[in-house]
């Protein structure tokens, strides 16, 4: 049967139906460049750890860079233009005291390096992480305001940039403006008048770059954007391939795919000219600049005013001084790409969590649970009323149908009750308690959702089962059922290799046990490899059937008291849905389950039929006595059967 939902796709709602109070995420932050510095930081404070051992390692290695112009001058006007004649043993000295100097000024700036990249990683990690975990905290109505690609391409390609400008221009700035500092500080003891004109010369060029990086800002901000509009429409296609074969729309989705790319292609284009321009313009100014000093200089000197020692000294350093203001346009360049990327991850962290748990959120003990929906309304932001109203007392241990037409409302019912989303008013409440009152750790333990199609992760079957045991590590690992040994660890790491086998050997039996109490047992020896067959990317090594089996047994594993079912059983076929029938009266019996029906066979086997009619609860009774009425249940219970005649 064709799955249906209850939800428009928010993707596809007009902006001015989504509003502003964190509904959507943002496509970018609204801070200005030190200001997202300054956040950024905040959230990775990482970055700037053991910051002034750094600084005072960069010092040391700028000041090292000064050492060949004072070498220079030295060797020139004390140990070859001297009235005896060149002496070599002091040329040999300052040639060897140069080389020391610069020696240990390339280790301190490899130190710099060292440092900076292991902080920048360590706060990148962290901006990483934090990003991601917000990410999951969002309810499912904002994470679907924006593609999932784009949403995976904010957490890595733009943190990418961040960490590109980080590592190598966030060492560069760094070093750069020491660099000039210091050189700035020697020029001023050759010749005050020199460095002056170095200065002003340099003035117009500030003024450019200045004006300049406002338009390279934006450029970038749109880079990031079409970047991450191309990865959600690649994304979207690759999961999408076999909808895209089976309708032969490959021409089509090609041309869209296509102009994301030449969109990102421009993009970056545009923002390539920005940055070639004001690169090209410090590259002019810098020549510029040595013309004037080589001629102010050589009539300085005709008049006395500086040596020749001196004069080739002050030539070193303005080279010392313009590398870094020409670096300086490339790097101020990519930290706009950089800040580009920072403000888009930013603007996710910063997105408000709508379903959050509250400060001193109470925890409930296990049992058969209660739930009572009372005056519950929902609508979606700025949009129409989808519930109204809606009171329901369910009672524990009862298994309740929800049956009503496609966008009707009863998935929204599902997604309140397990609170993927909270109502706009009213209260759902478990045992009593309002669900926004309960810890999200006490009411994942209680309520578990088994969609209509389950979502299963790379790896085997043995691994997606075992997601449903309570506090169990999953997934392969390369040390399964090994012991290890070594010289640095010793027993210790043989009895962390042991208390692991321990545990995987555990949670198989578990997962084992649950197939054979679900009737499964026969399907996982059919399989090629049994538990330990892989699965794909997304489960798509199984078929849907086999995909929901995993899902049910994870999901018998995890042992709820409330069980929350979209029709979990329709996707399979009618020999393995008269078995996951059997096994879920097991899984059922004592726990309270609500039933997303879209079969009316499930609606019989019930205990209590709740009809959904236009977001409205038209009807509440046991399947017998709604059939047997006048009413919506009644035509839809004779129109199906019907068509199953």
């Amino acid at each position: 049967m064709t799955a249906v939902t209850d939800e428009p796709d928010v993707t596809d709602l007009p902006e001015d139906l989504l509003d502003a109070d964190g509904a959507r995420i943002q496509s970018t932050s609204g801070l200005g460049v030190f200001a997202t510095l300054r956040r950024g930081i905040e959230i990775s404070p990482e970055i700037t750890r053991g910051l002034w051992v750094t600084l005072g390692l960069a010092s040391l290695a700028a000041t090292g860079r000064v050492v060949v112009p004072l070498a220079v001058q030295q060797t020139i006007d004390v140990g070859i233009l001297t009235e005896g004649g060149p002496d070599a043993g002091r040329v040999a000295l300052l040639a060897s005291l140069a080389a020391g100097a610069l020696v240990l000024a390339a280790l301190c700036a490899a130190l710099v390096n060292v440092r900076l990249f292991r902080s920048a990683e360590a706060g990148l990690a962290t901006l990483r992480i934090k990003a991601f975990r917000h990410v999951h905290d969002l309810s499912t109505l904002t994470q679907n305001t924006e593609r999932r690609g784009a949403l995976v391409s904010r957490v890595t390609n733009d943190v990418d940039t961040v960490s590109l400008f980080v590592q190598w221009g966030g060492i560069m700035l760094l070093v750069s403006v020491l660099q000039v500092l210091v050189a700035t500080g020697l020029m001023l003891v050759y010749s005050p008048i020199l460095t002056a004109v170095v200065w002003i010369s340099f003035v117009p060029m500030f003024l450019v770059i200045r004006y300049g990086q406002k338009y390279v800002n934006r450029a970038y901000t749109l880079v990031r954007e079409r970047v991450g509009a191309m990865l959600g429409a690649i994304s979207e296609s690759v999961v999408g391939a076999e909808t895209v074969r089976a309708y032969g729309v490959a021409e089509r989705t090609g041309r869209r795919i296509g102009g994301a790319v030449e969109e990102t292609r421009s993009a970056q284009a545009r923002s390539q000219v920005l940055v070639a321009a004001t690169f090209s313009s410090g590259v002019l100014i810098s020549n510029l600049v040595l013309a004037v000093v080589v001629v102010v200089g050589s009539l300085l000197g005709v008049g006395g005013g500086l040596t020749a020692g001196q004069l080739v000294a002050f030539l070193f350093l303005v080279q010392l001084f313009t590398g870094p203001v020409q670096m300086a346009t490339e790097i101020l360049n990519e930290l706009q790409n950089a800040v580009a990327g920072w403000r888009r991850v930013i603007a996710v962290i910063e997105t408000p969590v709508q379903v959050a748990e509250k400060p001193g959120a109470v925890t409930q003990r296990r049992g058969p649970a209660h739930v009572t929906l009372r005056d519950v309304r929902f609508s979606y932001p700025s949009g129409p009323e989808v519930l109204h109203g809606v009171t329901l007392d369910l009672p524990p241990r009862t298994k309740v149908a929800v049956v009503g037409q496609t966008g009707s409302g009863k998935t929204t019912i599902a997604k309140l009750v397990t609170r993927l989303m909270d109502p706009t008013s009213g209260v759902v409440e478990l045992d009593g308690v309002d669900l926004r009152d309960l810890a999200f750790a006490s009411l994942r333990e209680r309520v578990v959702l088994v969609p209509q199609e389950g979502f299963l992760f790379d790896g085997t079957v043995l691994d997606n089962a075992a997601y449903g045991l309570r506090g169990v590590s999953t997934g392969p690992t390369s040390e399964t059922g090994s012991t290890r040994r070594d010289a640095s660890t010793g027993a210790e790491a043989e009895t962390r290799s042991g208390a692991s086998t321990g545990r995987e050997a555990e949670t198989r039996a578990a997962v084992e046990a649950a197939f054979a109490e679900l009737g499964l047992s026969d399907w996982v020896a059919d399989l090629p490899d049994g538990l330990e067959t892989e699965v794909g990317q997304r489960g798509e090594a199984l078929s849907a059937g086999e995909r929901q089996l995993v899902a049910i047994a994870r999901a018998y594993l995890a042992q709820p008291d409330l069980l929350v079912l979209d029709e979990a059983t329709s996707a399979v076929d009618p020999a393995t849905e008269v078995r996951i029938a059997r096994a879920l009266d097991s899984l059922t019996a004592g726990r309270s389950t609500i039933t997303i029906a879209h079969r009316l066979s499930t609606a019989e086997a019930s205990d209590l039929v709740v009809v959904v009619d236009q977001g409205h609860v038209a009807e509440v009774g046991p399947h017998a006595e709604l059939a047997a009425a006048d009413g919506i249940y009644s035509q839809m219970h004779a129109s199906w059967m019907a068509q199953t005649r």
